[in-house]
Parts: C-alpha cells; structure tokens; sequence
C-alpha cells in the first residue's frame, strides 16, 4: 500500500498539505501556471490540469482539489505546482534510483516495482493490461520492450512502462521509468508516491 494509515488521519500528511497550500498561496498563479504548464483561468480562479486521465480542477487560493482524487496525489499535485521550473522534457527515460538523492529510496522502489511487474502485470493478458492502462489515461506506444505505455501523471512529468513478457529462455521483467527532466519537477520522495500511485492502480497492491 501506498501508506499504512488514511492521509487525513496521517499528521506528517496534514502538515505537509498544510506547508504546500500556505507556500502557493503567496505566490503568482500565472507565474506557477507557466512554469508548470497548466492552465489559469483568471476568472474562475481556478487551475486546470490533467493527471492520470482525470481533468482536474485546483482552486485559488485554497488549492483544494475537484473531483476528488486519492489524497497523497492531491499533495504530489501541490509540490509539483510548487517545485516546476518549465525545464522542457528531454525524451531520455532513467530509473528512480537515478534521481538526485535516489541511490536507496529510489532503488528500493525500482526492485519493488520491477517484481510487481514481473509476478502479477506480466501474467495479465495483454489486451486486459492495455485496458488497465487507457483507464488511468496511459498511452501504449512502440519501443524495444514487448509492451510499453506512457503515463502523463502531470503535464510535464511522463512514466514510461516497459514490460518484456516471459519466454522460453528468459522470465518476464520490467521497469517503470521517468524522464530525466524529473528533478526539475518533483524530488524523490514525491516520485516514488507517483510510482506507488500508478502501481496500485494497475496491480492493486504494491
């Protein structure tokens, strides 16, 4: 599981969402909005987003969230607004343990996640997998690995799931993988949330 215990039951949670929404709130909505690359709307006061194949909705200057989506997302959304500095994707992918400051959370997550895949995604029928993957807005697309789909969590914070299925010689195996531009958006403990995130959605445990 994501957390042992339910976010708004979760104190360090509550004082984390606390510091994010207090920290946004004194700053420029526009200047957030190019540097993260989503959309505000004067107006309403509202940013618009889209994540894991919801539009979401976050208003200003409370940055609550609608429609309601999984509480730890809600936060990894407000650090991303926070942390954005409009770096451009590269196009290069690297593993968690790459991140800066990643070597052992980061690598904890990578052999978790890579035995995810490998013991419960691999032996879902690919159509089904496929399914599992729209469902949650990932697109599959074409790379040296039998199955891949990207993942946009955020509009500028795609994951990359690359899936090799078992054969006769080899056993299945895996990677969830970010692009390099990721330590421009979010630090590490956010990414692994965003890999847990995603995980669960598709395995149902991680």
């Amino acid at each position: 599981m994501i957390k042992k215990e339910p976010a708004r039951e979760n104190r360090a949670f509550l004082e984390m969402l606390k510091a994010a929404r207090e920290w946004l709130a004194g700053r420029d909505p526009a200047q957030i909005a190019k540097r993260a690359g989503i959309a505000y709307n004067e107006k309403s006061k509202e940013f618009s987003l889209g994540s894991l194949g919801t539009e979401l909705r976050v208003r200003y200057p409370d940055y609550e969230t609608e429609p309601y989506v999984n509480e730890w997302q809600q936060l990894v959304i407000l650090h991303y607004m926070k942390l954005a500095d409009g770096t451009p994707l590269n196009g290069q992918w690297m593993t968690m343990g790459e991140i800066k400051d990643g070597l052992i959370r980061g690598g904890d997550f990578d052999r978790r996640c890579e035995n995810v895949i490998r013991t419960r995604l691999s032996r879902i029928p690919e159509e089904e997998l496929k399914e599992k993957c729209r469902a949650i807005g990932g697109q599959v697309t074409e790379s040296n690995a039998d199955f891949t789909v990207r993942f946009d969590f955020l509009p500028r914070y795609p994951l990359l799931l690359k899936l090799w299925f078992a054969d006769e010689e080899f056993p299945a195996s895996g990677k969830l993988l970010l692009d390099t531009s990721a330590d421009h958006y979010l630090m590490i403990e956010d990414a692994v949330t965003v890999g847990q995130i995603i995980m669960e959605k598709l395995a149902g445990v991680f």
